[in-house]
């Protein structure tokens, strides 16, 4: 494909969207299910309803093809032990009893029995509740929630996209289980992983998923070539499989080095880069590995960590210097924009100039389809918005809340600037 049809092809897309909803419905949804005030039907109704709402807006801005599985009740990689049966030994007879209760077990804890220790996403605010994993650790598939909610996309009429957390990132992610030795190394169990990914990817492609999503952003950190070579390995047989959707694997939060080489050269269908911040050393990096020739770039110059208005015209330019480095490039944000509030229109007690600045999840949103029509269609299809974009920018850099000449004056005396 040459650049110009690369250039037609793209469409928007995001990798996940806010869970708990404008109003905070399902955080008060789940705490009155802990209190015995919400009935467990109630809030699978209210879950079920922020799922709609969320891609109802995703549709209404321009996404045609919404992710499913990033909702959750309380944290994906918790929801990632339960796909691949990895729940703690402890917690096994609650689970058993009441998967719901026995999840929330997992991440709550009980008198009797501790949860799972809670530590940061990467350098995020957010926080995962960390995999137990031990070398008598049996994985088994459990799909259940993931087909369901894609179920729940198509039935609704939506093109939808299955996010799954990578098994690479999931097991790198992971922690001895109690009782087992501090030296052991989670990744060791990548062979015995993979077979049941498999199944939950041949799960998704019955289900009707024309392409999943793995995250793998812990190769996006510095990796031995062990761990590097477990990647390789991971994808190499993925790849490989004959029943399963199209593969898209996503790296964000940072640059993705080493990995890079690896993970374009790995018979997958696609893959996701983050473009924003350091990260942008990937546009660089990916054309001295020759690009993705006969593949699906997803570029994410729409920085999902943050709450500023994005550059149009700079993303842009790194957008036209991507065309002709893939078979296709869409649009995105840099990561999930569940590190992002939903909206920005609720606001009422923000000062107006500040306001007109942010850029929350439903903004940022209509960014990456702003930025894939003018790909698709020329920058003259969104002038105005270019116009709009660059008086705001420059609104945020010469306004005094944001620019004290005195206080310039006195950096740049003591940097001798």
């Amino acid at each position: 494909m040459t650049a110009k049809s690369a250039a037609a092809a793209a469409r928007p897309t995001v990798y996940g969207y806010p869970r708990q909803g404008q109003h905070r419905e399902l955080k008060k949804a789940v705490e009155g299910y802990w209190k015995g005030r919400v009935t467990a039907g109630a809030l699978q109704e209210t879950a079920a309803g922020l799922r709609r709402a969320n891609w109802a807006q995703l549709a209404g801005a321009g996404i045609d093809e919404v992710p499913t599985g990033d909702f959750s009740y309380y944290d994906h990689v918790l929801d990632t032990s339960v796909m691949v049966g990895a729940v703690p030994a402890r917690h096994r007879a609650a689970v058993d009893a009441d998967p719901l209760d026995g999840y929330f077990a997992m991440a709550r804890g009980t008198q009797e029995v501790a949860p799972l220790e809670m530590t940061k996403w990467f350098d995020t605010n957010y926080h995962y509740l960390v995999p137990e994993l031990g070398p008598d650790t049996v994985f088994s598939a459990d799909s259940a929630k993931q087909v369901a909610e894609l179920t729940e996309a198509l039935t609704l009429g939506h093109t939808a996209r299955p996010v799954l957390v990578g098994p690479v990132t999931y097991l790198l992610l992971a922690k001895p289980a109690p009782g087992v030795a501090a030296g052991f190394e989670p990744l060791t169990l990548l062979d015995r992983l993979l077979p049941v990914y498999a199944e939950v990817l041949a799960d998704l492609r019955a289900a009707g998923a024309a392409w999943a999503q793995l995250d793998e952003p812990a190769l996006a950190q510095d990796r031995t070539p062990a761990e590097l070579n477990a990647a390789a390995r991971a994808y190499r047989d993925l790849g490989a499989l004959t029943d399963r959707p199209r593969l898209l694997v996503a790296s964000y939060f940072d640059r993705l080095g080493e990995a890079l080489p690896v993970l374009a050269k790995a018979p997958v269908e696609g893959l996701a880069l983050d473009f924003t911040e350091a990260a942008a050393a990937n546009l660089d990096d990916l054309a001295a590995v020759g690009g993705l020739p006969g593949k699906r770039l997803v570029a994410g110059v729409v920085d999902g960590r943050n709450i500023w208005i994005n550059d149009l015209e700079k993303s842009l330019a790194t957008l036209a210097t991507l065309l002709g480095l893939a078979d296709r490039v869409d649009v995105a944000a840099s990561c999930s924009l569940l590190h992002v509030p939903l909206d920005t229109a609720p606001e009422r007690d923000i000062d107006p100039r500040v306001l007109r600045w942010l850029a929350f999840a439903r903004q940022k949103t209509a960014e990456v389809a702003t930025l894939a029509a003018g790909l698709a269609q020329g920058t003259g299809a969104i002038a105005a918005e270019i116009a709009a974009n660059r008086a705001d920018l420059a609104s945020r850099a010469n306004s005094p809340l944001t620019r004290d000449p005195a206080v310039r004056a006195r950096t740049a005396a003591a940097t001798g600037a």
